[in-house]
Parts: C-alpha cells; sequence; structure tokens
C-alpha cells in the first residue's frame, strides 16, 4: 500500500509539471522554454498565478499521497525507505566472488565456454555455464569409478578399455529440453587434481574431443567435492542440500544423546527452497535403532532443528579406550555392498515392480520426444510415472520431475 501511494504522488506530481510547462507554452514560446529550468518555473507561476494555479494545484495534490506514503513505509520498514531516499538502487550492485576459482578456455559445440559452476561427486565431474535449472552448457565426465584425492588420469584418442564416459549438453533459446551428445573413446583428456580442505579440489583440466563435436577446453579449475558449503572453516547452515541437512541432525542426535556414536539413516527426498521441513528420520544411537519425527526451520544462522536447545559435547578425553571400531566399519562397507551390478539387468518394467530396489540412484531418461534428462530416482507416481530429483548447481536446490512410460523412449541406471 504504501508502495501505491508514493507511485500515484509520484505520477500525479510529474502530470502537474508537464501541464505546467504546456501553460507555459501557450502564454508564450519564451515563458515555454524559460519554465524548462526550475528558477524561471517558478518565476512563472508568480507573474502568471491565474494560468498556473490548476497545474500547480494537481503538483500540491501528488504531494499528499507521496508523504503519507513515505511516513507508512518509514513506520513499516525504514531501512527500505532510506535505501530510496538515498538512490543506492541507481548504482550498480557489486559483484559477489565467485565460490570458485575456474580459469578454463575454449568452446562447446562451436560456442565460447565459462563454467561458472564445478563438481565432482560419486565419481561424476560436471561444468556447468549458467544458473537456470537446465544449464545453458554443460560437460558431464562420468569416471569408471569414484577416486579420492589425488586423482590423476590421462586418455589419449588410441586408448581402449574402461575409460570415463564424456557428455556435452547445450540448450537452445527455442528448446526446452538440450541437446546432448556422448561417446566413450576417440578423445584426449588430462586430469591432475590435488585435495584443497575442506571440501574442493583443484588441479589441472584438459579435455578435447574429436573435431566433428567442436568442444576443447583446458586450463585449471576448482570444483566441489560435496554438496557441503563453509565459511571461514565452519559448516555454512544457510545452503540448501540434503547433506546440510543431514550434518545438522548428526550434531543435533551427538548433543541429545551426548553421544558420538551416531549412524544416521539417508534422509528422505526434500525439495529446495524452503524453510520448514517436516522429516522422519532413521538412526543408530549407542547402537540402538532410534526413529525421530523431527522438524528442520530456516531460520538467520542457517537450517536447525526445531526446539533444539541442547549444549554442546564436551570434547573427548585423549586417552579414551574402545577404538577398534574404525578396523570393523570397513568389513561392514564391503558386506553392505551389493554382489550384482545392477545395471546389467535394469529395464523400466524391473524399476516399476521394486522400485525400493533403485531408489536415490542415478539414472538417466532419454525421452520419444527427444532430449535426456539426469536425477535421482525418488519413486513411481500411482499411475506408473517416474519420478527424479536433480540437484541444481550453485545451490539453487533442487527440482523434480516426473515421465509418464509412454514418453520415456530409454532410460539408464548410472550406478551399480
Amino acid at each position: 500500500m504504501d508502495a501505491l501511494l508514493i507511485l500515484g504522488g509520484l505520477l500525479l506530481i510529474l502530470a502537474g509539471l508537464v501541464w505546467l510547462v504546456m501553460r507555459a507554452f501557450s502564454t508564450s514560446l519564451l515563458w515555454g522554454w524559460g519554465s524548462l529550468i526550475p528558477p524561471i518555473t517558478l518565476i512563472y507561476v508568480l507573474r502568471h498565478w491565474r494560468t498556473a494555479r490548476k497545474a500547480v494545484g494537481l503538483v500540491a495534490l501528488g504531494v499528499i499521497p507521496l508523504v503519507v506514503g513515505m511516513v507508512l513505509m518509514a513506520s513499516q520498514d525504514a531501512a527500505r525507505l532510506e535505501a530510496i531516499l538515498s538512490l543506492r538502487w541507481l548504482k550498480e550492485q557489486p559483484k559477489a566472488p565467485a565460490e570458485l576459482a575456474i580459469r578454463l578456455h575454449g568452446e562447446l559445440d562451436g560456442q565460447p565456454f565459462n563454467p561458472q559452476y564445478a563438481e565432482l561427486i560419486d565419481g561424476v565431474l560436471s561444468l556447468r555455464e549458467g544458473e537456470d535449472f537446465f544449464a545453458r552448457r554443460e560437460v558431464t565426465i562420468r569416471l569408471p569409478q569414484a577416486q579420492k584425492a589425488p586423482i590423476k588420469l590421462d586418455v589419449l584418442p588410441e586408448d581402449v578399455g574402461q575409460l570415463p564416459e564424456v557428455e556435452i549438453s547445450w540448450l537452445l533459446p527455442e528448446q526446452d529440453l538440450p541437446e546432448a551428445r556422448r561417446l566413450s573413446k576417440g578423445y584426449t583428456l588430462h586430469l591432475d587434481l590435488q585435495a584443497l580442505p575442506p571440501n574442493k579440489l583443484q588441479g589441472d583440466f584438459h579435455l578435447v574431443l574429436p573435431p566433428a563435436f567442436k568442444t576443447s577446453l583446458s586450463g585449471s579449475l576448482e570444483l566441489f567435492s560435496d554438496r557441503l558449503r563453509y565459511k571461514d572453516g565452519r559448516l555454512d547452515a544457510q545452503f540448501d542440500s540434503r547433506e546440510t541437512l543431514a550434518k545438522v541432525i548428526d550434531d543435533y542426535l551427538q548433543r541429545r544423546f551426548a553421544t558420538r556414536l551416531v549412524q544416521l539413516a539417508d534422509l528422505p527426498e526434500v525439495t529446495f527452497p524452503a524453510t520448514h521441513l517436516p522429516l522422519a528420520v532413521q538412526a543408530r544411537v549407542n547402537g540402538e535403532a532410534q526413529s525421530l519425527e523431527l522438524v528442520l526451520e530456516k531460520g538467520a544462522r542457517g537450517w536447525q532443528v526445531q526446539g533444539d536447545h541442547y549444549p554442546a559435547l564436551a570434547e573427548p578425553r585423549v586417552a579414551e579406550p574402545a577404538k577398534p571400531a574404525p578396523e570393523a566399519e570397513p568389513a561392514v562397507a564391503q558386506n553392505s555392498r551389493p554382489a550384482l551390478d545392477r545395471r546389467q539387468r535394469f529395464s523400466l518394467p524391473r524399476l516399476q515392480r521394486n522400485p525400493e530396489q533403485y531408489r536415490s540412484l542415478s539414472m538417466r531418461v532419454s525421452k520419444v520426444a527427444g532430449g535426456t534428462v539426469e536425477g535421482r530416482f525418488v519413486g513411481v507416481d500411482g499411475d506408473g510415472s517416474i519420478r527424479l530429483s536433480q540437484q541444481l548447481g550453485g545451490g539453487g536446490g533442487q527440482a523434480s520431475f516426473s515421465f509418464k512410460p509412454d514418453e520415456i523412449g530409454k532410460i539408464e541406471l548410472l550406478e551399480p
């Protein structure tokens, strides 16, 4: 309401000033040109009050809603009024410093490629240009297996065997889905990445595809190794991701049960952006299964559990016994891996019959009408539609897709 009053008052004042200039021109050409200069305008009003009084009255009428609107805005949001009056909105806003130091030079499909976001998570390296849901241009490299830093990899065009799969995609203005091209051999790739704490990789990157793809990139870059963000070495709880929620919940459970022996199960799928998320959480605390209904809220300090009033845990003692657990963990993790590669027998009917077996795994859907979409499998709707979720680049949150069976030309499982 306050903004409308201010805008209406300004329009009335502007109309009154235009009317006053028109009156001055009707008096004489000299007075008309002179009225465009504020001091002479005032002289004209005093000398020709009978002619100018109606236009001045319209200006005065516009001052009333302008003043009322400014008073209302000052009482409700003084900082906003100060920003308007100081004309800060006319100045160009300073750009925030880039999260990643990406210095790559080259092209993708014959067009300049300047990625702003890069990550290497679960063996998938992604370089994205553009902050929309679909990247304007993107390079995706799927490594044969996930690797830990340091990562060194060299591929030549004549190499054969189990090589990384390279995919390039670009979105044209007239298209709804991006175009994509994939190849598994015949290219040149050089990776030399070192760990950059707390959760980044940095190093050299070089990629040259066959001439038909018109794609080559070379330079140095930084990549995120997970979907967490840090500020001054501490977790940034403002960032929207399931990993951030998991860290917040894990810290909450440790303080609530006064123990560091907390193993949190995978969280259910969530949709960002959001400020209020009820979650059903499964965890093992001191070896006992716990099922909790938690509500997470996002405030000024970022994500936190509603009703969290538990104090911080005391630092563990140096000479604390019972440390054989790290030796047992690899055995448990090794036994929990599936013996068979589920990609070999994967199909759409099998996915619809047993969706729980593939939940949260990465998949690629190629539509009959053209275009491909990648994401993590969420579930099957009542009508048989396949739902995928996709993490947006740059911290943009998550988005969800739904594909009817007759729309799917091909569906691929990308993880074993």
